[in-house]
């Protein structure tokens, strides 16, 4: 009876043990990563940046994301352009912001996603090509931090692309 006794209390003792923790998000700076691709998307004295109609619903939000961000409630700021993609699903605009909001709340996969998306259905040169390239190029160099070796080859390759979006002018005579 005592050995049964043990061996139900082991038993007991053993379904108490605790798993292990979730695995940290990975160290990075977030805003520094953020003010970098913003930096990226500075627009040029010679360059043409044309810019689509926008819809009033999807400006207000876009107004309200930047105040919650600028005030740290990032939860706020990400339902905001949540309920703007609701709208406008391919917004490149809106995508590229949610992009950069996803890193500052530390989801480097949901900002790659984003980024991708504004890639995709935005233009292919210009200051919003420049953010959405460099979305994915921080979040390469993210990814090689946390120890993906193919990371660093493809933050690389970003690096051309994203020098690909800026257009000279043609001369003039």
């Amino acid at each position: 009876m005592k050995h049964v006794l043990c061996v139900v209390l082991l038993l007991v003792l053993a379904g108490c043990a605790t798993s292990p923790p979730p695995s940290p998000a990975p160290a990075f700076d977030a805003a520094a990563a953020v003010a970098t691709i913003r930096a990226a998307g500075a627009e040029l004295p010679t360059e043409l940046d044309v810019q689509p109609l926008q819809d009033p619903l999807v400006t207000d939000l876009r107004e309200q994301a930047r105040a919650d961000e600028q005030a740290g409630r990032f939860d706020d700021a990400a339902s905001a352009l949540d309920h703007a993609l609701a709208e406008r699903p391919d917004d490149p605009a809106v995508l590229q912001e949610r992009a950069e909001l996803a890193l500052l709340q530390r989801q480097p996969d949901a900002a790659f996603a984003f980024a991708q998306r504004a890639r995709r259905v935005g233009p292919t040169v210009g200051p919003l090509c420049r953010r959405s390239v460099q979305t994915l190029l921080q979040v390469e160099r993210i990814r090689a931090q946390m120890g993906d070796d193919a990371a660093t080859a493809r933050a690389d390759a970003l690096a051309s692309e994203r020098d690909a979006c800026t257009v000279k002018p043609p001369p003039r005579y």
